[in-house]
């Protein structure tokens, strides 16, 4: 972890190498650890096809944190080689946390109970993360508690309604590997809303095909970059980016600083009184 890292474990947090409690073997970790530690998704994203991918979400969340600045930056969820999505970020620090993760700064630990302190954080990236975490919307509930007020989450997901979502119904999950299932961008945004998140922005990609024959270089630039014009539903994934919004309390005056009514309103001059 970096020095001086606001990151640091909350009292009663899970936050142990989680190998020395399963083993090595896959075979004895519980299912969400057996899903996360894959070895056929980090397989496929070292294939062209996942490369691209993985090439194409690195420029996408390049432009997303462009205006996310801060402290912490949280990456939980192993997808590609550690670092990559967020190596343009401006924050002073950056994490990674996973069921399998090794190496400086990172934290191995389960997802629905992450060892951070509350509001500790200013962005947490989350790449097809709930696609692969065995109970997602808990999952939110701790990226929201571990937040910072008006603090940013960016998730990355594949669209189960356009032709890789297709692609992953007829391969039944086994494309992209290990994926448990696919959300869907209204679905997430339906998650976040109920957590008090406000969506700030979103961007569909992934136009290309999930296949790489017969496609050249030119034609997927092409698609990439007029895709959205014309077949944004078709879109194979999507970028959403909230904020944490935090709720304003109104100060109520108490009763006896009130100034005091008059009853009857104020008496008129009469001619008299004038005289």
């Amino acid at each position: 972890m970096s020095p001086g890292a606001r990151i640091r474990p909350c009292q009663g947090g899970n936050f142990q190498n989680m190998s020395h409690v399963f083993g090595e073997n896959p075979a004895s970790q519980p299912l969400s650890l057996r899903q996360m530690n894959h070895p056929a998704q980090q397989v496929w994203l070292d294939t062209p096809l996942g490369s691209a991918v993985l090439d194409l979400e690195a420029r996408v969340m390049a432009d997303a944190l462009a205006d996310v600045f801060g402290f912490e930056l949280l990456q939980i969820g192993r997808w590609g080689g550690r670092g990559e999505l967020c190596a343009h970020a401006r924050t002073q620090h950056r994490c990674f946390l996973a069921p399998n993760a090794s190496g400086p700064g990172a934290i191995r630990a389960h997802y629905d109970a992450l060892p951070i302190a509350s509001a500790s954080i200013e962005a947490v990236l989350l790449p097809h993360t709930l696609e692969h975490a065995a109970h997602p919307h808990a999952l939110l509930r701790e990226v929201e508690r571990v937040l910072v007020g008006e603090g940013h989450i960016l998730v990355c997901g594949f669209n189960p309604l356009g032709p890789w979502g297709l692609r992953h119904l007829v391969a039944r999950g086994r494309f992209p590997p290990s994926a448990t299932r696919l959300l869907s961008e209204g679905r997430l945004r339906d998650w976040l809303g109920l957590l008090g998140f406000e969506v700030t922005g979103a961007r569909r990609y992934l136009f290309v095909p999930p296949w790489t024959t017969g496609i050249s270089a030119r034609t997927r630039t092409w698609l990439e970059a007029r895709g959205s014009s014309f077949a944004a539903p078709l879109a194979g994934a999507y970028l959403v980016k909230a904020r944490k919004r935090v709720r304003a309390l109104t100060p109520i005056r108490p009763a006896w600083h009130r100034a005091p009514a008059v009853v009857g309103g104020i008496a008129e001059p009469t001619s008299r009184n004038a005289a």
